[in-house]
C-alpha cells in the first residue's frame, strides 16, 4: 500500500506540474460553461422562480465545468502515447494501478480552481456564498472528477491512439448526460420518458446534492444521493481504469 501510494504521489506531481507552467487548459475548459452562465442566467427568473436564479445555475456550471474538463483528459493521453511518453512510463518501476489512480487525482485541481474562478465572479451579480455548503459540495464533486477521470483515460487506452474514436465517444454521451441531468434547464414539467432517462442518470442525483448543498443545507437526503452517485462513479471508474492499464501493459 505504501508503494502504491509513493508512485501516485509521483504520477499526481507528473501530471499536474505541465498544467501549473501553462494554465492554458484550464482556461479553455472554462470559457464555454462561462458562456452559458452569461447567457442562460439571464432567461432563468421566470423559469426557477424565488431569489437570485445564479444560486440554482452556479451549481450546474461548476458541475459542468467538472464534466468538461475531466471528460477530455483522455486526450492528453492519447498524445503521450503518439509521443511514446507513455510507453516509457509503463516501463518504469512504477506500479501499472498508480499511472491510472495518479492522472485521476490530479482531476481535482483544475476543478476546484475553475470553481473559485466562478464563483468570485457571480458574487457581483447576486449568488450568495455558503462556504460550508460549498466545501462539502466540492469534497463530493471530487470523488466524481476522480471516477470520471479515470474513465476518459480508459477511453484513450481502448482507441489506442485513434483520436476519432475518442472524440466520437465523449461527444455522443457528454451533451446527453448534461442536458438531461437539468443542468442547464429544470426538467421537472418535461415529458415523462425525459424524466425517466433523468432519473437513471447519475449526473443529475450530482447536480441536484450541489444545488441544496449551494443553498446552504447539508444534511438532506438529495445530498446523501448525490454522494452515493459521486461514490458509485468513482469506484466504478478507478476500477474500469485500472483493469484497462493492466490490459493495456500486458
Amino acid at each position: 500500500m505504501s508503494t502504491l501510494v509513493r508512485d501516485t504521489t509521483v504520477v499526481f506531481s507528473r501530471e499536474l506540474r505541465p498544467q501549473l507552467r501553462s494554465p492554458f487548459s484550464l482556461i479553455f475548459t472554462m470559457v464555454q460553461p462561462l458562456f452559458f452562465l452569461a447567457l442562460f442566467a439571464p432567461l432563468l427568473p421566470d423559469v426557477v422562480g424565488e431569489g437570485s436564479p445564479l444560486q440554482w445555475f452556479v451549481p450546474g456550471i461548476v458541475v459542468m465545468s467538472c464534466l468538461f474538463g475531466t471528460s477530455v483528459t483522455g486526450s492528453n493521453l492519447q498524445l503521450e502515447m503518439q509521443t511514446g511518453s507513455h510507453e516509457r512510463m509503463l516501463v518504469s518501476p512504477l506500479s501499472r494501478s498508480s499511472l491510472l489512480i495518479g492522472r485521476a487525482l490530479k482531476e481535482i485541481v483544475p476543478m476546484l480552481a475553475q470553481t473559485v474562478v466562478i464563483i468570485l465572479a457571480t458574487i457581483p451579480f447576486g449568488f450568495r456564498l455558503h462556504p460550508v455548503g460549498v466545501v462539502v459540495g466540492l469534497l463530493i464533486l471530487s470523488v466524481f472528477c476522480v471516477g470520471l477521470g479515470a474513465l476518459s483515460y480508459s477511453l484513450a487506452l481502448i482507441s489506442e491512439g485513434q483520436e476519432w474514436i475518442f472524440w466520437t465517444v465523449q461527444q455522443t454521451l457528454l451533451f446527453p448526460l448534461l442536458l438531461i441531468a437539468g443542468i442547464l434547464l429544470p426538467i421537472d414539467n418535461g415529458p415523462g420518458w425525459l424524466k425517466a432517462l433523468s432519473h437513471v442518470n447519475p449526473l443529475t442525483y450530482l447536480v441536484d446534492a450541489e444545488r441544496v448543498l449551494f443553498q446552504g443545507e447539508v444534511w438532506n437526503s438529495t445530498v446523501a444521493a448525490g454522494l452515493v452517485a459521486a461514490i458509485v462513479t468513482g469506484v466504478f471508474g478507478l476500477w474500469v481504469g485500472v483493469r484497462t492499464v493492466n490490459r493495456n501493459a500486458s
